[in-house]
């Protein structure tokens, strides 16, 4: 098992960490400061360096339950000791952005009693998909003066572990319309934003919602019935 930094340290840009095993297309770590894509959330990039050479991390994913580094053929022997980097820029706007999903699930959930069906984002720019009759330019502009004031507010981000069947009783804590989270995690991690919202998550971010700034609704459509997406940008 691979000791997974990120989750109790988003802010961890490196740390050492052994080559313990090859995969088919990278290297596993024995720990590792890269977030393995999930959520929505993109899988980091960046580099291994050890004594003789660098190797780029393409991507960071989970495979069977391994955390997975993608690399070229070029990697580190099982056994060398390692500094793991990640791209730093790239993770920290990620981060502002995923926490700006977060408290847009919350402004909706609050107001409108809808759950999001899905999401992804990319650094700066995301889409969530609501539970909706409808969403109108006027709907999005209104919503979007209300997450930038939410926001503005300095909530504060701070993450704790909850048993399972404790937090799948809370109405509140589960915000997408279908559980994804597989049965066999027993422990949940959670993610509490001030008093603006409450999940349970696996993604990283920032450790405030004034560290996220400005955020603009780019577009609002509809994906059916009763599914309507909603784009949001995030400046660099």
């Amino acid at each position: 098992m691979t000791e997974e930094l990120p989750a109790t340290d988003s802010y961890l840009r490196e740390a050492k960490a052994t080559v313990v095993d090859h995969h088919p297309e990278g290297v596993v770590l024995d720990r590792t400061v890269f977030y393995a894509r999930g959520g929505g959330q993109p899988g980091d990039i960046g580099v291994l360096e050890s004594d003789v050479a660098r190797f780029a991390v393409e991507d960071t994913y989970r495979s069977q339950g391994v955390v997975v580094h993608r690399m070229g053929d070029e990697r580190p022997p099982v056994g060398t000791l390692v500094e793991a980097r990640i791209d730093w820029d790239r993770r920290y706007h990620l981060m502002r952005t995923h926490t700006a999903l977060h408290a847009l699930t919350a402004i909706i959930w609050r107001g409108f009693g809808a759950k999001a069906t899905g999401s992804n984002m990319t650094p700066g720019e995301a889409r969530i998909d609501f539970e909706l009759p409808s969403m109108s330019v006027e709907f999005g502009q209104m919503v979007e003066d209300q997450l930038n004031a939410a926001l503005a507010q300095d909530h504060v981000t701070r993450i704790h572990w909850m048993d399972r069947a404790e937090a799948i009783a809370d109405p509140d804590l589960i915000r997408t319309k279908v559980n994804l989270i597989p049965e066999s995690i027993t422990t949940l991690r959670i993610v509490d934003i001030g008093d603006l919202d409450r999940q349970a998550d696996g993604g990283t971010h920032v450790r405030s919602t004034a560290e996220v700034g400005a955020v603009r609704v780019l577009k609002t459509e509809s994906k059916g019935k009763a599914n309507k997406r909603m784009r949001i940008g995030i400046p660099q």
